[in-house]
Protein backbone atom coordinates (compact mmCIF):
# COMPACT_ATOMS: atom_id res chain seq x y z
CA UNK A 1 0.00 0.00 0.00
CA UNK A 2 3.09 2.45 1.16
CA UNK A 3 4.28 1.28 -2.43
CA UNK A 4 1.54 2.31 -4.02
CA UNK A 5 1.20 5.71 -2.50
CA UNK A 6 4.15 6.82 -3.24
CA UNK A 7 4.04 5.52 -7.21
CA UNK A 8 0.95 7.67 -7.19
CA UNK A 9 2.72 10.77 -5.81
CA UNK A 10 5.00 11.20 -7.94
CA UNK A 11 2.84 9.76 -10.98
CA UNK A 12 1.14 12.99 -10.09
CA UNK A 13 4.23 15.27 -9.65
CA UNK A 14 5.33 13.70 -12.99
CA UNK A 15 2.35 14.89 -14.77
CA UNK A 16 1.86 17.76 -12.95
CA UNK A 17 5.55 19.13 -14.04
CA UNK A 18 4.81 17.67 -17.44
CA UNK A 19 1.77 19.91 -17.87
CA UNK A 20 3.54 23.02 -16.65
CA UNK A 21 6.76 22.10 -18.81
CA UNK A 22 4.30 21.49 -21.89
CA UNK A 23 2.19 24.79 -21.23
CA UNK A 24 5.57 27.02 -20.81
CA UNK A 25 6.69 25.59 -24.17
CA UNK A 26 3.87 25.53 -25.62
CA UNK A 27 3.73 29.46 -24.92
CA UNK A 28 7.28 29.81 -25.90
CA UNK A 29 6.61 28.45 -29.00
CA UNK A 30 3.80 30.46 -30.03
CA UNK A 31 5.13 33.59 -29.03
CA UNK A 32 8.52 32.18 -30.92
CA UNK A 33 6.61 31.32 -34.59
CA UNK A 34 4.67 34.53 -34.25
CA UNK A 35 7.90 36.65 -33.63
CA UNK A 36 9.65 34.88 -36.65
CA UNK A 37 7.20 36.06 -38.58
CA UNK A 38 7.57 39.81 -37.73
CA UNK A 39 11.16 39.78 -37.73
CA UNK A 40 11.10 37.62 -41.39
CA UNK A 41 8.62 41.02 -42.06
CA UNK A 42 11.19 43.17 -40.70
CA UNK A 43 14.81 41.89 -42.66
CA UNK A 44 13.26 40.07 -45.56
CA UNK A 45 14.08 36.41 -46.25
CA UNK A 46 17.76 36.76 -47.13
CA UNK A 47 17.96 38.46 -44.06
CA UNK A 48 16.40 35.20 -42.22
CA UNK A 49 18.77 33.13 -43.99
CA UNK A 50 21.56 35.14 -42.66
CA UNK A 51 20.47 34.75 -39.38
CA UNK A 52 19.87 31.47 -39.77
CA UNK A 53 23.98 30.99 -40.93
CA UNK A 54 24.76 33.26 -37.84
CA UNK A 55 23.20 30.74 -35.40
CA UNK A 56 24.53 27.85 -36.97
CA UNK A 57 27.71 28.48 -35.68
CA UNK A 58 26.92 29.80 -32.42
CA UNK A 59 24.92 26.95 -31.86
CA UNK A 60 28.52 25.10 -32.12
CA UNK A 61 29.91 27.70 -30.09
CA UNK A 62 26.73 26.67 -27.66
CA UNK A 63 27.78 22.70 -27.42
CA UNK A 64 31.42 23.32 -26.80
CA UNK A 65 30.17 26.17 -23.72
CA UNK A 66 27.78 23.76 -22.20
CA UNK A 67 29.53 19.91 -23.18
CA UNK A 68 26.89 17.87 -21.37
CA UNK A 69 26.57 19.67 -18.54
CA UNK A 70 22.80 19.46 -18.44
CA UNK A 71 22.44 15.99 -18.53
CA UNK A 72 25.37 15.11 -15.79
CA UNK A 73 23.62 17.45 -13.29
CA UNK A 74 20.22 16.10 -13.87
CA UNK A 75 21.29 12.72 -13.57
CA UNK A 76 24.31 13.00 -10.96
CA UNK A 77 21.36 15.22 -8.88
CA UNK A 78 18.61 12.08 -9.32
CA UNK A 79 20.88 9.44 -8.76
CA UNK A 80 21.92 11.08 -5.21
CA UNK A 81 18.23 11.64 -4.89
CA UNK A 82 17.38 8.00 -5.03
CA UNK A 83 20.17 7.65 -2.75
CA UNK A 84 19.09 10.28 -0.37
CA UNK A 85 22.70 12.04 0.05
CA UNK A 86 21.83 15.40 0.54
CA UNK A 87 25.87 16.21 0.74
CA UNK A 88 25.94 14.00 -3.12
CA UNK A 89 23.65 16.78 -4.03
CA UNK A 90 25.79 19.81 -3.34
CA UNK A 91 28.66 18.41 -4.08
CA UNK A 92 27.26 17.01 -7.48
CA UNK A 93 26.14 20.90 -8.30
CA UNK A 94 29.69 22.53 -7.42
CA UNK A 95 31.25 20.13 -9.62
CA UNK A 96 28.94 21.10 -12.04
CA UNK A 97 29.24 24.59 -11.84
CA UNK A 98 32.91 24.93 -11.81
CA UNK A 99 33.05 22.12 -15.30
CA UNK A 100 30.44 24.51 -16.59
CA UNK A 101 32.62 27.78 -16.26
CA UNK A 102 35.93 25.94 -17.67
CA UNK A 103 34.04 25.12 -20.73
CA UNK A 104 31.82 28.19 -20.60
CA UNK A 105 34.61 30.79 -20.79
CA UNK A 106 37.25 28.72 -23.03
CA UNK A 107 34.02 28.77 -25.54
CA UNK A 108 33.91 32.19 -25.40
CA UNK A 109 37.02 33.30 -25.87
CA UNK A 110 37.40 31.02 -28.81
CA UNK A 111 34.22 32.13 -30.53
CA UNK A 112 35.54 35.74 -30.66
CA UNK A 113 39.71 35.35 -31.14
CA UNK A 114 38.03 33.07 -34.21
CA UNK A 115 35.00 34.95 -35.49
CA UNK A 116 36.85 37.23 -38.02
CA UNK A 117 38.59 33.97 -39.76
CA UNK A 118 35.17 32.51 -39.93
CA UNK A 119 33.19 35.55 -41.38
CA UNK A 120 35.97 36.54 -43.90
CA UNK A 121 37.47 32.62 -44.97
CA UNK A 122 34.43 30.21 -44.11
CA UNK A 123 31.12 32.13 -44.39
CA UNK A 124 32.69 34.67 -46.88
CA UNK A 125 30.67 37.04 -45.40
CA UNK A 126 32.13 39.98 -43.17
CA UNK A 127 28.51 40.67 -41.74
CA UNK A 128 28.46 37.92 -39.18
CA UNK A 129 31.70 38.94 -37.82
CA UNK A 130 30.46 41.48 -34.89
CA UNK A 131 26.87 39.65 -34.09
CA UNK A 132 29.45 36.52 -33.48
CA UNK A 133 32.15 38.96 -31.15
CA UNK A 134 28.82 40.02 -29.27
CA UNK A 135 27.29 36.69 -29.29
CA UNK A 136 30.51 35.00 -27.38
CA UNK A 137 30.15 37.28 -24.16
CA UNK A 138 26.80 35.36 -23.16
CA UNK A 139 28.30 31.71 -23.42
CA UNK A 140 29.28 31.49 -19.53
CA UNK A 141 26.11 32.68 -18.74
CA UNK A 142 24.21 29.77 -20.88
CA UNK A 143 26.79 27.28 -19.70
CA UNK A 144 25.71 27.75 -16.30
CA UNK A 145 22.10 27.91 -17.13
CA UNK A 146 22.26 24.56 -18.40
CA UNK A 147 24.00 23.15 -15.37
CA UNK A 148 21.30 24.98 -12.93
CA UNK A 149 18.28 23.62 -15.33
CA UNK A 150 19.51 20.04 -14.92
CA UNK A 151 19.50 20.51 -11.11
CA UNK A 152 15.53 22.45 -11.69
CA UNK A 153 14.38 19.11 -14.18
CA UNK A 154 16.02 16.51 -11.36
CA UNK A 155 14.74 17.56 -7.93
CA UNK A 156 10.99 18.28 -10.14
CA UNK A 157 10.73 21.85 -9.55
CA UNK A 158 10.39 22.53 -13.20
CA UNK A 159 8.13 25.97 -12.44
CA UNK A 160 10.76 27.84 -11.58
CA UNK A 161 12.52 26.53 -15.25
CA UNK A 162 9.50 28.12 -16.67
CA UNK A 163 9.00 31.15 -14.99
CA UNK A 164 12.54 31.97 -15.42
CA UNK A 165 11.71 31.03 -19.31
CA UNK A 166 8.98 32.57 -19.75
CA UNK A 167 10.49 36.13 -18.48
CA UNK A 168 13.66 35.46 -20.41
CA UNK A 169 10.99 35.50 -23.43
CA UNK A 170 9.85 38.61 -22.80
CA UNK A 171 12.53 40.67 -22.35
CA UNK A 172 14.28 39.27 -25.36
CA UNK A 173 11.17 40.29 -27.30
CA UNK A 174 10.55 43.70 -25.84
CA UNK A 175 14.85 44.41 -26.32
CA UNK A 176 14.25 43.03 -30.18
CA UNK A 177 11.61 45.75 -31.15
CA UNK A 178 13.30 48.27 -29.60
CA UNK A 179 16.87 47.51 -30.77
CA UNK A 180 15.89 46.80 -34.16
CA UNK A 181 13.78 49.98 -34.94
CA UNK A 182 16.93 51.26 -33.95
CA UNK A 183 19.25 49.91 -36.49
CA UNK A 184 16.95 48.23 -39.51
CA UNK A 185 17.77 51.59 -41.25
CA UNK A 186 21.25 50.77 -41.21
CA UNK A 187 21.10 47.90 -42.81
CA UNK A 188 20.83 43.84 -42.21
CA UNK A 189 24.23 43.47 -40.43
CA UNK A 190 23.03 46.09 -37.54
CA UNK A 191 19.70 44.58 -37.83
CA UNK A 192 21.43 41.00 -37.01
CA UNK A 193 23.18 42.71 -34.07
CA UNK A 194 20.14 44.46 -32.68
CA UNK A 195 19.07 40.74 -32.53
CA UNK A 196 21.77 38.90 -31.02
CA UNK A 197 22.01 41.98 -28.60
CA UNK A 198 18.55 41.23 -27.31
CA UNK A 199 19.33 37.62 -27.24
CA UNK A 200 22.49 38.78 -25.01
CA UNK A 201 21.08 40.61 -22.52
CA UNK A 202 17.99 37.89 -21.87
CA UNK A 203 20.03 35.10 -21.68
CA UNK A 204 22.11 37.23 -18.96
CA UNK A 205 19.14 37.97 -16.84
CA UNK A 206 18.05 34.65 -17.00
CA UNK A 207 20.95 33.60 -15.63
CA UNK A 208 20.74 35.91 -12.64
CA UNK A 209 17.09 34.79 -12.05
CA UNK A 210 18.05 31.18 -12.06
CA UNK A 211 20.89 31.19 -9.76
CA UNK A 212 19.26 33.18 -6.79
CA UNK A 213 16.46 30.54 -7.12
CA UNK A 214 18.99 27.79 -6.87
CA UNK A 215 20.46 29.83 -3.88
CA UNK A 216 17.16 29.44 -2.30
CA UNK A 217 16.18 26.31 -3.41
CA UNK A 218 18.97 24.08 -2.40
CA UNK A 219 18.50 25.16 1.58
CA UNK A 220 16.07 22.45 1.93
CA UNK A 221 18.70 19.83 1.56
CA UNK A 222 20.51 19.37 4.67
CA UNK A 223 24.03 18.10 4.07
CA UNK A 224 24.87 15.79 7.31
CA UNK A 225 25.98 12.66 5.75
CA UNK A 226 29.12 12.32 3.60
CA UNK A 227 29.33 12.90 0.20
CA UNK A 228 30.45 10.00 -2.36
CA UNK A 229 34.00 10.53 -3.49
CA UNK A 230 33.17 9.73 -6.57
CA UNK A 231 31.51 12.37 -8.00
CA UNK A 232 34.07 13.85 -10.38
CA UNK A 233 34.73 10.52 -12.47
CA UNK A 234 31.07 9.61 -12.67
CA UNK A 235 29.87 13.69 -13.65
CA UNK A 236 32.86 13.25 -16.81
CA UNK A 237 31.59 9.66 -17.47
CA UNK A 238 28.15 11.42 -18.29
CA UNK A 239 29.55 14.62 -19.95
CA UNK A 240 32.28 13.75 -21.61
CA UNK A 241 30.64 11.53 -24.03
CA UNK A 242 27.59 13.74 -24.38
CA UNK A 243 30.40 16.63 -25.10
CA UNK A 244 32.00 14.50 -27.65
CA UNK A 245 28.99 13.83 -29.30
CA UNK A 246 28.11 17.37 -29.89
CA UNK A 247 30.80 18.83 -30.22
CA UNK A 248 30.92 16.17 -33.57
CA UNK A 249 27.35 16.35 -34.77
CA UNK A 250 27.20 20.21 -34.06
CA UNK A 251 30.43 21.08 -36.20
CA UNK A 252 29.03 18.41 -38.64
CA UNK A 253 25.71 20.07 -38.54
CA UNK A 254 27.28 23.64 -38.54
CA UNK A 255 29.14 22.47 -41.93
CA UNK A 256 26.34 21.35 -43.40
CA UNK A 257 24.31 24.40 -42.63
CA UNK A 258 27.13 26.30 -44.44
CA UNK A 259 27.36 23.54 -47.44
CA UNK A 260 23.67 24.34 -48.20
CA UNK A 261 23.25 27.54 -49.57
CA UNK A 262 26.82 26.61 -51.42
CA UNK A 263 24.97 23.67 -52.81
CA UNK A 264 21.83 25.34 -53.71
CA UNK A 265 24.23 28.44 -55.50
CA UNK A 266 25.77 25.30 -57.32
CA UNK A 267 22.57 24.17 -58.37
CA UNK A 268 21.77 27.25 -60.16
CA UNK A 269 20.14 29.85 -57.68
CA UNK A 270 22.09 33.37 -56.90
CA UNK A 271 23.35 33.94 -53.20
CA UNK A 272 20.27 35.80 -51.93
CA UNK A 273 17.94 33.16 -53.51
CA UNK A 274 19.96 30.25 -52.07
CA UNK A 275 19.62 32.18 -48.59
CA UNK A 276 15.65 32.97 -48.83
CA UNK A 277 15.01 28.97 -49.54
CA UNK A 278 16.98 28.29 -46.42
CA UNK A 279 15.69 30.85 -44.59
CA UNK A 280 12.20 29.28 -45.22
CA UNK A 281 12.57 25.97 -44.30
CA UNK A 282 14.89 26.37 -41.21
CA UNK A 283 13.07 29.33 -40.21
CA UNK A 284 9.57 29.62 -41.40
CA UNK A 285 8.74 25.35 -41.70
CA UNK A 286 10.60 24.14 -39.55
CA UNK A 287 9.09 25.83 -36.23
CA UNK A 288 5.31 25.06 -37.43
CA UNK A 289 6.76 21.40 -37.77
CA UNK A 290 8.11 21.44 -34.33
CA UNK A 291 5.54 23.76 -32.64
CA UNK A 292 3.56 20.13 -31.60
CA UNK A 293 6.86 18.42 -30.23
CA UNK A 294 6.28 21.21 -27.03
CA UNK A 295 3.83 18.92 -25.41
CA UNK A 296 6.71 15.88 -25.98
CA UNK A 297 9.69 18.21 -24.96
CA UNK A 298 8.39 18.23 -21.98
CA UNK A 299 7.74 14.74 -21.38
CA UNK A 300 11.60 13.46 -22.78
CA UNK A 301 13.23 16.29 -20.37
CA UNK A 302 11.09 14.74 -17.35
CA UNK A 303 12.01 10.85 -18.58
CA UNK A 304 15.79 11.08 -17.89
CA UNK A 305 15.26 11.85 -14.08
CA UNK A 306 12.44 9.39 -13.65
CA UNK A 307 14.83 6.43 -15.82
CA UNK A 308 18.24 7.40 -14.29
CA UNK A 309 16.33 6.69 -10.91
CA UNK A 310 14.79 3.71 -11.73
CA UNK A 311 18.44 2.51 -13.22
CA UNK A 312 19.80 3.38 -10.28
CA UNK A 313 17.74 1.11 -8.58
CA UNK A 314 17.58 -1.77 -10.60
CA UNK A 315 13.98 -1.50 -11.22
CA UNK A 316 13.58 -3.05 -14.52
CA UNK A 317 9.49 -3.62 -14.26
CA UNK A 318 9.40 0.44 -13.97
CA UNK A 319 11.90 0.75 -16.58
CA UNK A 320 9.93 -1.00 -18.59
CA UNK A 321 6.31 0.65 -18.10
CA UNK A 322 8.09 4.15 -18.62
CA UNK A 323 9.36 3.17 -22.15
CA UNK A 324 6.48 1.26 -23.48
CA UNK A 325 4.29 4.44 -21.81
CA UNK A 326 6.76 6.82 -23.74
CA UNK A 327 6.57 5.07 -27.05
CA UNK A 328 2.65 4.36 -27.22
CA UNK A 329 2.17 8.43 -26.37
CA UNK A 330 4.79 9.59 -28.99
CA UNK A 331 3.22 7.56 -31.66
CA UNK A 332 -0.14 7.97 -31.15
CA UNK A 333 0.52 11.96 -30.74
CA UNK A 334 2.62 11.90 -33.90
CA UNK A 335 0.19 10.45 -35.85
CA UNK A 336 -1.98 12.79 -34.90
CA UNK A 337 -0.03 15.94 -35.45
CA UNK A 338 0.77 14.06 -39.17
CA UNK A 339 -2.69 13.95 -40.26
CA UNK A 340 -3.48 17.47 -39.36
CA UNK A 341 -0.29 19.39 -41.00
CA UNK A 342 -1.14 16.73 -44.12
CA UNK A 343 -4.91 18.14 -44.63
CA UNK A 344 -4.37 21.50 -43.38
CA UNK A 345 -1.37 23.28 -44.61
CA UNK A 346 -2.06 25.88 -47.02
CA UNK A 347 -4.57 26.69 -44.05
CA UNK A 348 -1.44 26.99 -41.51
CA UNK A 349 0.55 28.76 -44.13
CA UNK A 350 -2.24 31.63 -45.03
CA UNK A 351 -2.45 32.14 -41.04
CA UNK A 352 0.57 32.87 -40.27
CA UNK A 353 2.78 33.92 -42.82
CA UNK A 354 0.01 35.02 -45.42
CA UNK A 355 1.87 32.98 -48.01
CA UNK A 356 -0.03 29.67 -49.35
CA UNK A 357 3.40 28.69 -51.00
CA UNK A 358 4.62 27.73 -47.36
CA UNK A 359 2.02 25.08 -46.97
CA UNK A 360 3.70 23.12 -49.81
CA UNK A 361 6.59 22.59 -47.70
CA UNK A 362 4.48 22.13 -44.77
CA UNK A 363 3.12 19.46 -46.51
CA UNK A 364 6.01 17.36 -47.62
CA UNK A 365 7.59 17.19 -44.39
CA UNK A 366 4.76 17.17 -42.26
CA UNK A 367 5.87 12.87 -41.94
CA UNK A 368 8.91 14.00 -40.95
CA UNK A 369 6.88 14.52 -37.67
CA UNK A 370 7.02 11.02 -36.16
CA UNK A 371 10.60 10.22 -36.65
CA UNK A 372 11.66 13.51 -35.30
CA UNK A 373 9.55 13.15 -32.46
CA UNK A 374 9.99 9.40 -31.65
CA UNK A 375 14.13 10.37 -32.18
CA UNK A 376 14.28 13.08 -29.13
CA UNK A 377 12.13 11.15 -26.96
CA UNK A 378 14.21 7.68 -27.53
CA UNK A 379 17.28 9.42 -27.12
CA UNK A 380 16.11 11.22 -23.04
CA UNK A 381 15.64 7.04 -22.83
CA UNK A 382 19.35 5.89 -23.77
CA UNK A 383 20.24 9.34 -21.50
CA UNK A 384 18.40 7.81 -18.91
CA UNK A 385 19.65 4.21 -19.00
CA UNK A 386 23.02 5.28 -19.30
CA UNK A 387 24.20 4.46 -23.08
CA UNK A 388 24.45 8.40 -23.71
CA UNK A 389 28.15 6.49 -25.97
CA UNK A 390 25.85 4.72 -28.14
CA UNK A 391 23.38 7.53 -28.59
CA UNK A 392 27.16 9.59 -29.61
CA UNK A 393 27.73 7.08 -31.88
CA UNK A 394 24.26 7.11 -33.47
CA UNK A 395 24.36 11.46 -33.73
CA UNK A 396 27.78 11.03 -35.44
CA UNK A 397 27.03 8.76 -37.85
CA UNK A 398 23.89 10.45 -39.16
CA UNK A 399 25.28 13.85 -39.22
CA UNK A 400 28.49 12.26 -41.09
CA UNK A 401 25.82 10.52 -43.54
CA UNK A 402 23.95 14.17 -44.11
CA UNK A 403 26.86 16.17 -45.02
CA UNK A 404 27.83 13.39 -47.77
CA UNK A 405 24.23 13.50 -49.36
CA UNK A 406 24.22 17.23 -49.48
CA UNK A 407 27.08 17.50 -51.00
CA UNK A 408 26.59 15.09 -53.65
CA UNK A 409 23.22 15.70 -54.22
CA UNK A 410 22.09 19.57 -53.40
CA UNK A 411 24.18 20.58 -57.16
CA UNK A 412 22.64 18.06 -58.84
CA UNK A 413 18.55 18.20 -57.41
CA UNK A 414 18.84 21.45 -55.26
CA UNK A 415 15.74 22.24 -52.80
CA UNK A 416 14.76 18.50 -53.27
CA UNK A 417 17.80 17.06 -52.57
CA UNK A 418 17.88 18.56 -49.21
CA UNK A 419 14.38 17.32 -49.00
CA UNK A 420 15.18 13.89 -49.45
CA UNK A 421 18.82 14.50 -47.42
CA UNK A 422 16.46 15.46 -44.54
CA UNK A 423 14.24 12.40 -44.23
CA UNK A 424 16.50 9.57 -44.93
CA UNK A 425 19.16 10.55 -42.33
CA UNK A 426 16.72 10.99 -39.25
CA UNK A 427 15.23 8.16 -40.70
CA UNK A 428 18.43 5.92 -40.35
CA UNK A 429 19.22 7.52 -36.64
CA UNK A 430 15.79 6.97 -35.32
CA UNK A 431 16.13 3.09 -36.55
CA UNK A 432 19.33 3.24 -34.68
CA UNK A 433 17.94 4.34 -31.65
CA UNK A 434 14.84 2.64 -31.25
CA UNK A 435 16.54 -0.55 -32.24
CA UNK A 436 19.32 -0.39 -29.19
CA UNK A 437 16.36 0.64 -26.42
CA UNK A 438 14.65 -2.95 -27.87
CA UNK A 439 18.17 -4.88 -27.08
CA UNK A 440 18.91 -3.04 -23.81
CA UNK A 441 15.00 -3.86 -22.97
CA UNK A 442 12.19 -5.92 -22.42
CA UNK A 443 9.90 -3.48 -24.16
CA UNK A 444 7.66 -4.52 -27.23
CA UNK A 445 5.98 -2.78 -29.58
CA UNK A 446 2.30 -2.69 -30.35
CA UNK A 447 2.11 -1.79 -33.75
CA UNK A 448 -1.52 -2.37 -34.54
CA UNK A 449 -2.86 0.04 -31.30
CA UNK A 450 -0.02 2.23 -31.42
CA UNK A 451 0.23 2.72 -35.37
CA UNK A 452 -2.21 1.06 -37.21
CA UNK A 453 -5.31 1.81 -35.56
CA UNK A 454 -4.23 5.63 -35.04
CA UNK A 455 -3.67 5.89 -38.50
CA UNK A 456 -7.15 5.30 -39.30
CA UNK A 457 -8.27 6.82 -36.43
CA UNK A 458 -6.48 10.47 -37.79
CA UNK A 459 -7.21 10.18 -41.37
CA UNK A 460 -11.41 9.70 -40.46
CA UNK A 461 -11.05 12.63 -38.37
CA UNK A 462 -8.96 15.21 -40.80
CA UNK A 463 -11.30 14.10 -43.86
CA UNK A 464 -14.68 14.68 -41.55
CA UNK A 465 -13.16 17.88 -40.38
CA UNK A 466 -11.85 19.01 -44.20
CA UNK A 467 -15.37 17.72 -45.68
CA UNK A 468 -17.31 20.07 -43.35
CA UNK A 469 -14.90 23.09 -44.50
CA UNK A 470 -15.85 22.39 -47.68
CA UNK A 471 -19.42 21.68 -47.15
CA UNK A 472 -19.47 25.19 -45.20
CA UNK A 473 -17.46 26.49 -48.39
CA UNK A 474 -14.57 28.02 -45.81
CA UNK A 475 -11.16 28.27 -47.93
CA UNK A 476 -7.81 28.98 -47.36
CA UNK A 477 -8.20 32.14 -46.16
CA UNK A 478 -9.32 31.35 -42.44
CA UNK A 479 -8.73 33.04 -39.61
CA UNK A 480 -6.84 31.82 -36.91
CA UNK A 481 -10.00 31.01 -34.93
CA UNK A 482 -11.32 29.15 -37.85
CA UNK A 483 -8.07 27.19 -37.89
CA UNK A 484 -8.14 26.52 -34.45
CA UNK A 485 -11.23 25.36 -34.60
CA UNK A 486 -10.36 22.63 -37.30
CA UNK A 487 -7.80 21.47 -35.31
CA UNK A 488 -9.70 21.09 -31.98
CA UNK A 489 -12.67 19.58 -33.16
CA UNK A 490 -10.35 17.23 -35.56
CA UNK A 491 -8.39 16.35 -31.82
CA UNK A 492 -11.80 15.76 -30.29
CA UNK A 493 -12.93 13.01 -33.06
CA UNK A 494 -9.26 11.76 -33.10
CA UNK A 495 -9.72 10.78 -29.18
CA UNK A 496 -13.23 9.65 -29.56
CA UNK A 497 -11.95 6.86 -31.93
CA UNK A 498 -9.01 5.95 -30.53
CA UNK A 499 -10.97 4.83 -26.84
CA UNK A 500 -13.38 3.54 -29.87
CA UNK A 501 -10.77 1.60 -30.91
CA UNK A 502 -9.31 0.72 -27.39
CA UNK A 503 -6.30 2.03 -28.01
CA UNK A 504 -6.68 4.67 -24.82
CA UNK A 505 -8.23 2.11 -22.69
CA UNK A 506 -10.48 2.93 -19.48
CA UNK A 507 -7.62 2.20 -17.35
CA UNK A 508 -5.36 5.24 -19.12
CA UNK A 509 -8.76 7.47 -17.97
CA UNK A 510 -8.75 6.11 -14.45
CA UNK A 511 -5.04 6.99 -14.13
CA UNK A 512 -5.15 10.35 -14.96
CA UNK A 513 -8.28 11.09 -13.15
CA UNK A 514 -6.32 9.70 -9.51
CA UNK A 515 -3.33 11.50 -10.05
CA UNK A 516 -5.31 14.65 -9.81
CA UNK A 517 -7.07 13.73 -6.81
Amino acid sequence: MRGEKIYMRKAKLFLMNSIILSITSLLLRTIGVSFNVYISQKIGLSGMGLIEIIMSVFTFAVILAISGVGLASTRLVAEELASNSHSGIYKAMHKCIVYSLIFGVSAAILLFISSNFIGTYLLKDARVIKSLQLLSICLPFISVQSALYGYFTAVRRVVVSATVQIIEQFVKIGLTVYLLNMFISKGIEYACLALIGAACISEMLSFFMLYVCYVFDKRRFKPKDLAPQNITKRMLAISLPIAFSSYVCTALCTVKSLMIPLGLVKFGLTRDDALAQFGVISAMVMPIILFPSAFLSAFSSLIVPEITECYRLNNTKRINYIITRAFQITLIFSIGIIGIFLKFPYEFSMVIYKNIQIGVYIQILAPLILIMYLDSVVDAMLKGLNQQVSSMYFNIIDSALSIVMVYFLLPLFGIKGLLFVMFLSKLFNTFLSVNKIIKVTDFKIDFISWAIKPLIAIFISVTFVKIMTRVLHIGYNSSALMLISYVAFSILVYVFLLRIMQCITKADLLSVKKMFK
